[in-house]
């Protein structure tokens, strides 16, 4: 690895102060994107174990139809990265325009859908009595405000998308500070009725989210078309191209069945975790949102990757990009490892934070979700490599590659072994812990050696694509190379 120099850049010098650069907003911004349901979970963990519960089992329901316009802003952010590192700003700002009017108009019709089918997705999971009667009319309260917000989401998700294929990470970050202080704010006043609100429980939670999101995706908007900080985007380039639009869906769908893959594991997951007592339930939410919170670095890592592969790949400095996936693969790792001694020695401490009703109810959900926490640990080292790995292809545009490893760890690393472990050895909630932990394990390994291959050393942009000639036809990806 070559010295930093004052020059460093994506594309020149070292590789260090780069992915450093790129990857320390995005953490803060994960950071500050768990906040959200920390604070939740925080202040409906004062209100009702059941509370937490409801949203531990609305949230996978949300995620499914999230990640049906997520992908598309995958590949918007692949598409800026390459432009870019090709400096072609003219396409990097029009594929920019393109994907704000794809996932907006998408956004608006996964509005409708999920506040129309809020209660037959739950009537779907096969609970338990005192679930069903307890859990399922909270969860359904909850969804229904999220899902009538849900265009206010996806505004934020692409201007941050696009940002992180244009290389700036740090104004995201900034208008995430916003919308989380905000939400800090609304949150406990919603919920508990603080000043001139009404108390509204549950509802009250999705509504803070949903305001505080909404005020972020307006700050977005704001810096993309008059601050003019990222992509050139114009007004001009939100109208329909053919051209864009099939580059944006040939890279996109990939990662939207990759999205709705991860989002139906962790629907079949908590259809078996709501067959336990609600402590169970509500130890699995738990755990899954600090988990989701130790996992930062590894997420940060990944999506740095994205961009300095994408960058590079773009310019055409192959070994570039292949020095920096190694390079964020052994300091997640590294980062990871700590997290997880610290997790592993100290579970209980952390987990009792977020229930401090004092029932019965909440005791035993502290007690389950600390072994959740110390059995989790253990695949922490591989998340980190995993999640570079699949930056990786992402950034290559070889979407299909990290959507093949992705159903690889939900789908025969981690599902069937829940459901064996928990049902049919008899293990009970230690067998989901266990099961959850492995396909992490499985899916790293498999990832890393596949990458050995260097099959993936393609752009998905035509050579001499700009701002006048919009790519007419596919081109072939690295995902072709492989063979898939």
């Amino acid at each position: 690895m070559e010295p930093a120099t004052p020059d460093d850049s994506i594309t020149e010098g070292g590789l260090v102060r780069p992915m450093f650069r790129l990857a320390w907003p995005i953490v803060v911004i994960q950071l500050l994107q768990v906040t959200y349901n920390i604070a939740d979970t925080f202040w409906l963990g004062r209100l009702s174990a059941d509370a937490v519960g409801a949203i531990s089992l609305a949230f996978p329901l949300i995620f499914l139809l999230i990640s049906i316009a997520g992908g598309f802003t995958t590949a918007g952010s692949i598409l800026v990265a390459q432009y870019t590192g090709a400096d072609s700003e003219g396409s990097a700002g029009k594929v920019a325009g393109q994907i704000l009017m794809f996932v907006t108009i998408l956004a608006v019709l996964l509005s409708a859908i999920g506040y129309v089918a809020t209660e037959p997705m739950l009537a779907v999971l096969p609970s338990q009595g005192q679930t069903t009667a307890q859990i399922i009319p909270l969860a359904a309260d909850y969804m229904e405000v999220f899902f009538l917000g849900l265009p206010f989401l996806f505004g934020f998700f692409v201007f941050s998308a696009l940002m992180r294929g244009y290389g700036n990470t740090r104004t995201p970050m900034r208008v995430m500070v916003v919308s989380v202080a905000l939400n800090v704010v609304l949150d406990p006043a919603l919920i508990f009725g603080w000043g001139p609100f009404p108390a509204m429980g549950i509802e009250g939670a999705a509504l803070a989210t949903i305001f505080s999101r909404g005020v972020a995706s307006l700050l977005g908007f704001y810096i993309l078309f008059v601050a003019r900080a990222g992509p050139d985007v114009r007004l001009e380039y939100l109208l329909p191209d053919v051209g864009y639009i099939w580059d944006i869906v040939r890279i996109g769908v990939p990662s939207t069945l990759e999205q709705s893959m991860s989002a139906l594991a962790m629907i079949t997951l908590t259809a078996m975790v709501v067959q336990f007592a609600p402590p169970v339930v509500s130890a699995y939410g738990l755990g899954n949102r600090l988990a989701s919170l130790v996992f930062l670095p590894a997420m940060g890592l990944g999506r740095a990757t994205n961009t300095m592969v994408g960058q590079n790949l773009g310019a055409k400095k192959t070994d570039r990009a292949e020095r920096a996936v190694w390079l964020a693969a052994k300091a997640g790792a590294a980062v990871m490892f700590v997290v997880a001694v610290v997790a592993a020695l100290v579970p209980e401490p952390i987990v009792s934070v977020f229930m401090a009703t004092g029932t019965d109810a909440a005791a035993q959900t502290v007690a389950y979700g600390s072994e959740y926490l110390r059995i989790r640990s253990v695949e922490f080292t591989f998340m980190a490599v995993l999640q570079v790995m699949l930056g990786a292809y992402r950034g290559a545009g070889n979407t299909k590659t990290a959507m093949a490893f992705s159903v690889l760890a939900l789908w025969i690393g981690r599902v069937p072994t829940v459901y064996y472990l928990a049902f049919v050895a008899d293990w009970g909630p230690t067998g989901i812990w266990v099961g959850m932990a492995l396909g992490n394990v499985v899916g790293a390994i498999v990832a890393a050696l596949w990458f050995t291959r260097g099959t993936w050393k393609e752009t998905v942009i035509g050579e001499g694509d700009d701002e006048e000639t919009p790519p007419e036809s596919p081109t072939p990806d690295a995902a072709g190379a492989d063979g898939e």
